[in-house]
């Protein structure tokens, strides 16, 4: 908290409120911060810390060294880290006309633009990988498949975050600069580009932390012969179950994380920092002369993004005897290869989504309050690198670890339906907060302060200035975490119960038997699975008023 919110808290401590009653400004503060914190860090603690470390107490034993000093353990890390690094430097590359186009263009119908980028972001790895095979017309691995879907799943991150930083950089520095006979180019590597360069980090190591971490598209593509890390963890632990080996991964993919967890923090306060010191929207003008060329290759991304979504469409009325809906009519049959019907996992994937999404928004949106009400800088970063560490731990370990910690809970939580929302929601609470708390803590100052002058306490504060201005955040945040959790796979993948598969569930049970109707009624999933999300986030775009946050 800055030192105008302790004037503003500790400017109550000796005021009446409305109905005459003393208010303590510091004590309420305290109370706030202790209850909102222990909240938090407890269901942290419990369904995250807490299977995380019981799995590597089991796993770290005798074979630890051995997996250690294998030489395959380190090609797989080798794999990990190059084609996250090359797929990184391709969506940056791949981002930043796009970013242009929604910072400096008036476009036509921009929420419309922003959920055409936006979608590859938030869909189910699966349905990338899937959408992927169709474009290429194989199911042979292929290296540079993962590193091409990796970078269409993750343009939408630089896009938007880069974005967000350049609509608020004044132009009149470019203008300046071209002015003193700079061209456009110059102008732009010499004044833009430095003033974008916190964006940039931030959106590379967030690309880099989700590229390292990819389970579905590597399971898609990688067909077995090319592993990262996260598949070989899941490969240790569900079918070999070797824990000792998967827990010396984790380690491994652990230390990776938080290099970029601390990357990201490191470019996320500086590009927090810019963003309080420029105020002001730059104007949009239709482009003129090279700045054309920009918006050229802007187009050109958005058609190659378009391309495997339009593939997986096609394909899955595409059997090998010609047109063909039989996928979409086998989906709303039961037997064979699925316990249930198709749209009996969609319903289920449905309902598990909504628990999480409601789960995390509590979380999430208790966290922000309490990481803007924070007076120590360094202890609000600690708290939100650790409400960060989800992201980059693989859902295998974490499912597994429910298995073996939960019975000890009352009720038995493994048997719960909520279960996989539990899962679901860790891993999309992050996300949530990235939205949220830019946008709160953007709120003047001086609201607050004159909320506190007429007697408001820090809980009324929270409850009443700063939820409501950030009210269209949260429903984007709502919405966001919806769609991540109705495509999430790599904890529901093994925590789902046979007879109550999700949808990615299901998709993985049909890829992974062999027959034409499987391979169909698969991309029809898929293909519903992508409608479903497309359409969900066009609502968001709409509804969504700024792109403070950072997704």
């Amino acid at each position: 908290m800055t030192g105008d919110d302790a004037s503003v808290n500790g400017a109550t401590a000796n005021k009446a409120g409305p109905d005459g009653t003393a208010v303590s400004g510091p004590r309420g503060h305290a109370a706030f911060i202790t209850v909102g914190a222990a909240l938090v860090l407890g269901f942290l603690g419990v369904f995250f810390a807490w299977p995380v470390v019981a799995i590597l107490r089991l796993g770290l034993g005798s074979g630890l060294g051995a997996v250690l000093t294998a030489p395959e353990t380190w090609r797989i890390v080798a794999f990990t880290l190059g084609q996250a690094a090359a797929s990184t430097v391709l969506a940056i590359v791949a981002g930043m006309p796009l970013a242009y186009l929604l910072a400096r263009v008036p476009v036509p119908g921009k929420a419309l633009l922003r959920a055409l980028i936006t979608v590859p972001f938030v869909l189910p790895t699966l349905v990338v990988g899937m959408a992927f095979r169709a474009l290429l017309g194989t199911a042979e691995p292929n290296a540079w498949a993962i590193v091409l879907a990796n970078a269409f799943f993750n343009v939408a991150v630089v896009a938007r975050t880069v974005s967000g930083l350049w609509t608020q950089l004044d132009p009149r520095a470019t203008d300046a600069a071209r002015s003193l006979g700079a061209g456009p180019f110059r102008a732009f590597r010499t004044v833009t580009l430095p003033a974008l360069r916190p964006a940039l980090w931030s959106a590379a190591a967030v690309v880099f932390l989700f590229c390292s971490t990819s389970f579905g598209v590597v399971l898609v593509l990688g067909g077995g012969r090319y592993r990262t890390l996260e598949t070989e963890i899941y490969l240790r632990t569900v079918r070999l179950l070797d824990l000792s080996g998967a827990a010396a991964l984790s380690l491994l993919q652990f230390a990776a994380v938080l290099a970029a967890l601390a990357v990201a923090a490191v470019a996320r306060g500086r590009r927090e920092n810019v963003l309080a010191l420029r105020r002001s929207r730059a104007a949009v003008r239709r482009p003129s002369g090279v700045e054309w060329v920009p918006v050229g290759c802007g187009v050109v991304v958005l058609g190659a993004l378009a391309a495997p979504i339009v593939a997986l469409l096609v394909r899955s009325v595409n059997a090998r005897g010609g047109w063909s809906l039989a996928g979409y009519r086998a989906l709303s049959g039961t037997g064979g290869v699925l316990d249930v019907s198709g749209w009996q996992a969609a319903w289920n994937s449905l309902r598990t989504a909504t628990d999480a999404t409601w789960m995390s928004l509590l979380l999430g949106v208790l966290a922000c309050l309490v990481l803007t009400s924070l007076r120590s800088r360094w202890a609000a970063e600690l708290m939100d690198a650790a409400l960060m560490l989800p992201l980059g731990v693989s859902a295998v370990t974490v499912g597994f670890g429910y298995l073996v910690t939960l019975h000890v809970l009352p009720g038995d939580l493994r048997t719960s339906p909520l279960l996989v929302p539990f899962a679901q929601a860790l891993v999309i609470t992050p996300l949530v907060i990235r939205t949220i708390l830019p946008v709160l803590r953007s709120v003047d100052r001086r609201v607050r302060a004159a909320a506190a002058t007429l007697g408001a306490g820090p809980w009324r504060i929270r409850r009443e200035v700063d939820l409501p201005l950030a009210g269209r955040a949260v429903v984007t945040a709502a919405g966001f975490g919806f769609v991540v959790a109705l495509g999430e796979f790599g904890a529901t993948g093994f925590l789902a119960r046979p007879e109550a598969p999700t949808l990615p569930v299901a998709i993985s049970t049909l890829l992974s038997r062999p027959g034409e109707l499987n391979t169909q009624m698969a991309y029809a999933a898929c293909a519903l699975l992508m409608l479903v999300t497309a359409g969900a986030v066009l609502v968001i775009e709409t509804l969504r008023s700024d792109s403070s946050g950072e997704f």
